[in-house]
């Protein structure tokens, strides 16, 4: 039986959708902790260069691959080429990887709104710090979490594009935004605060190097939700009336503009309150609740707002991601989609246990010598959402007509595109090389070599096995 494929109900659906996938944690909880390391507004320069350059391009590229084809990832390339056929799965597993561990730190964002009215604030620094230890090493209460947040991503995907994701990001989207400028404001009104605005807007050259370059890179492709197949699939369900490029750019600007405000939020209140940018993975678990909690009575307001905000991010990006793969078992294994929603969903619950676990019960794995969660999250981000974004601009620039891509990205010459010759060039000859050099470059410099070796050696197995991928 054919399955009558789902559309947006309207443009602002799709907009408000696609923004919600590229806005999520990685604008408020990676983009952070990733310039505190990385010397500040000298990678948010190097990130904004490869957004305009790369991130606007490739998006473009994605849209159009899936508006095209009326395909998800897997279906929209290996419609043009089976040899390319990889390209695709490499978008599914990458959606699968992230979807091992977003469901983990989703799930923090969520027992953190709990927490922010049960008394956090009024611990000391170092006991905040402890808690959080505590919590994420636990082997109960960060899988109850996971699987509330898991559990809401499966409500949303399960009713579908107009009933359910569309629906979903009109109400989440612009509750975000509010949040977040309520939060930027108070945080620049403290004092100190211009301290912390230049070190996000003053660059220092000195602290960059070729693994700058590499997380830049990395989050320009995770923050736009670039590589994993999900603007393919949201540009599959597209009318053929919107304009791909106008989307494209209104979409990362919303992206860029989040990621802005986040890091306008946070650090002039790290700094006005005498505490630094560098702490990891853990700056808005354990530094940023220890400035709520020197804001006094209105700390518990703020730190309420914020943990709220994280999660609906977190939602936004994390139902694309699940729909990324429920997409392909829709269209390549015919499957109804409450049928997919419910069996991907079990899979994530599965890879997300053990994500969770290996914080604390089960440690690192051998060989490799590092965790489930940092397993996924370094595959996704260092391998995969790169070297993904790479075969799709080679596919697009190299494997696509031209003239194809002309047309569909000026609605049959109803709408201008005054630099398809530009985007063109960029996809063609200047982006797959781009991202190569930057990868290698990289990759030199990263401590994880078994690890990278692994996702490379998994990349080599599915291009020699393309064609027998459905």
């Amino acid at each position: 039986m054919e399955i009558k494929r789902e559309n947006w109900g309207s443009r602002l659906g799709f907009v408000l959708a696609a923004a919600g996938s590229a806005v999520g944690l990685g604008n408020i909880w990676r983009f952070p902790y990733l310039t505190g390391e990385n010397g500040g507004s000298a990678f948010i320069l190097i990130y904004l260069v490869f957004v305009i350059l790369i991130g606007i391009s490739v998006m473009i590229a994605e849209f159009s691959l899936g508006r095209s084809t009326g395909l998800a990832a897997v279906g929209a390339i290996k419609t043009y080429s089976h040899r390319f056929t990889f390209v695709g799965a490499m978008g599914v597993i990458s959606a699968f990887l992230i979807m091992g561990f977003y469901p983990v730190v989703g799930g923090w964002a969520l027992a953190y709104i709990l927490e922010s009215v049960t008394g956090l604030y009024a611990l000391s620094p170092e006991a905040i710090g402890d808690t959080f230890g505590n919590f994420i090493t636990g082997a109960t209460q960060p899988l109850i979490w996971m699987l509330v947040f898991l559990a809401l991503n499966i409500l949303i995907v399960a009713k579908g594009i107009k009933g359910g994701i569309e629906k979903a990001a009109k109400v989440l989207m612009p509750t975000l935004f509010i949040l977040l400028i309520f939060i930027s404001i108070r945080s620049l009104t403290l004092e100190g605060a211009g301290e912390g605005l230049s070190f996000l807007f003053r660059p220092d050259f000195s602290l960059v190097t070729g693994q700058t370059f590499l997380a830049a890179l990395g989050q320009a492709f995770f923050s736009l939700s670039l590589g994993m197949g999900a603007m393919i699939t949201y540009g599959s369900y597209l009318s053929k009336k919107e304009t791909l490029p106008g989307n494209a750019v209104i979409v990362t600007v919303l992206d860029v503009g989040v990621a802005l405000l986040a890091g306008i939020a946070m650090f002039p209140a790290l700094f006005a309150f005498g505490m630094t940018p560098d702490q990891g993975p853990g700056l808005v678990f354990v530094v940023i609740p220890g400035v709520f909690a020197e804001m006094g009575g209105l700390g518990v307001l703020f730190g309420t707002i914020f943990f709220i905000a994280l999660s609906v991010a977190a939602l936004t990006s994390s139902i694309s991601l699940m729909e990324v793969v429920v997409s392909y078992l829709i269209d390549q294994r015919d499957m109804q989609r409450k049928k997919a929603v419910y069996g991907t969903g079990v899979v994530m619950a599965i890879m997300s246990i053990l994500a969770s676990l290996s914080m604390g019960v089960f440690g690192p794995l051998p060989v490799l010598n590092v965790g489930v969660f940092d397993l996924f999250d370094i595959l996704s981000d260092k391998v995969f959402l790169g070297l993904g974004g790479m075969f799709i601009a080679i596919v697009t620039g190299w494997v696509v007509n031209k003239e194809t891509l002309r047309k569909e990205l000026t609605n049959d010459g109803n709408k201008s595109f005054a630099l398809f010759e530009v985007w063109h060039f960029l996809i063609k000859w200047i982006i797959p090389p781009a991202i190569f050099i930057v990868a290698i470059f990289g990759i030199i410099d990263i401590e994880e070599t078994a690890v990278m070796l692994l996702g490379i050696a998994i990349v080599a197995l599915l291009a020699i096995f393309s064609k027998k991928l459905h």
